[in-house]
């Protein structure tokens, strides 16, 4: 459905802005007057990592006038494979800085507001009240359910992607026209359910995919063009190249927008909510897990320990402990691989964070193996504390 725009046009564009953004302006639907919409918008940018690079940089070359950053991380090299807002020379910087000097070489007309800081419940209202528009390219489900519920709260309409592999997801929700984000995924997935791009991996180029089709609805609803995805999931399979979209229809029975919602505010801890680990892993950790640097004590002073690997088989091929055996989480979950685990030899998983990990140890306690422990972070601990020249992903 047609929305009207979400912003009133600014006074005038100047001469070097008429230059700049021409191609536009000959665009009848477009235009002088959505041109002038797009200088007076606020948009805020929800992370500047895969989503958010090329989003940005879209938004500032079509002449977003104030543009938004919340960040709280830094450069790393595995970002560069997709983050393509960042360069070599920006490892180690905050990446919200980083962006804003690609933001500033590209568009210098634009103004930017850095907020490198994580997104929590005590500031995401503040911050998104100084914003028209919020762009949410967000990898985790507990800061999801946060943007969501506080743009709900606030009134705002929010665009959203999601990335995985070769899938990609986008929508806008916006509960005064249509359903919010709880309408389609009223509850989180399991934890441990949904690998994060961290775990399985994405391919670059999706985030270019899903990102410009973010900023293309960004820029509908700012100059009231178009039909945004409002109560539509566009779902794109780069592998098969196909893209189908899927109604999504307002629950009246929501918990946050629906008629009777029990949600009224943010909540108070939206990682308990969602869960970094289920119940049972979790207390199959208590008291059952180790640091990287007391596995390598263990193996130096010649203790019999059975170090299992739960990653993935690509993950495995990138880095390793030594010593270690690979058994990924799937065959110990089902039980196909539980033979292989002996009955007089110290257990110790890992995987890359240490999630994965508890998860199958909760398998292994419950399968009789009551002695069994797992690694604190994982491999990613090993690489930071004990063996630095691994490669790191």
């Amino acid at each position: 459905m047609a929305l009207p725009p979400l912003v009133e046009p600014a006074a005038e564009l100047t001469i070097d802005e008429i230059r700049r953004y021409s191609r536009h302006l000959i665009i009848p639907d477009v235009g002088m007057d959505g041109q002038k919409r797009l200088k007076n918008a606020k948009v805020l940018a929800v992370g500047a990592g895969g989503l958010g690079s090329p989003a940005l940089l879209y938004l500032a070359a079509a002449g977003v006038g104030t543009l938004g950053i919340i960040d709280f991380d830094t450069v790393d090299e595995s970002n560069l494979q997709r983050q393509i807002i960042h360069g070599v020379s920006d490892v180690g910087r905050p990446k919200a800085e980083s962006a804003a000097d690609s933001i500033r070489e590209i568009n210098p007309l634009v103004n930017v507001i850095i907020h490198n800081t994580a997104l929590d419940r005590d500031n995401v209202m503040e911050i998104f009240s100084g914003y028209d528009l919020i762009v949410d390219g967000t990898d985790n489900f507990a800061t999801r359910y946060m943007v969501n519920d506080a743009a709900v709260l606030l009134g705002k309409p929010y665009v959203w992607g999601s990335i995985y592999r070769f899938d990609g997801q986008a929508s806008v929700f916006w509960e005064e026209h249509g359903p919010c984000y709880r309408c389609l995924y009223p509850e989180p997935p399991p934890p441990g359910m949904v690998p994060s791009c961290a775990e399985g991996g994405v391919l670059g180029v999706l985030c270019a995919s899903i990102g410009s089709i973010q900023v293309n609805e960004a820029i509908k609803l700012i100059t009231g063009i178009g039909e945004p995805l409002v109560g539509r999931l566009m779902v794109y399979d780069a592998l098969e190249m196909e893209y189908r979209k899927i109604k999504v229809r307002k629950d009246p029975n929501c918990a946050l927008c629906g008629e009777n919602p029990t949600v009224t505010e943010l909540l108070e801890d939206y990682e308990d909510f969602c869960g970094a680990v289920s119940a049972e892993a979790e207390e199959a950790t208590l008291n059952a897990t180790i640091t990287a640097r007391e596995l390598k004590d263990w193996q130096d002073s010649g203790k019999d320990v059975f170090l299992v690997d739960v990653r993935e088989p690509a993950e495995w091929e990138i880095n390793r402990i030594p010593g270690a055996v690979l058994i990924p989480k799937g065959e110990i979950l089902s039980g196909e691989a539980l033979s292989r685990f002996p009955q007089d030899r110290q257990i110790v998983l890992h995987c890359k964070s240490g999630v994965r990990s508890a998860e199958a140890l909760a398998a292994i306690k419950q399968a009789g193996f009551k002695d069994a422990v797992h690694v604190q972070g994982g491999i990613v601990s090993w690489v930071n504390t004990v063996d630095p020249s691994l490669p790191s992903y």
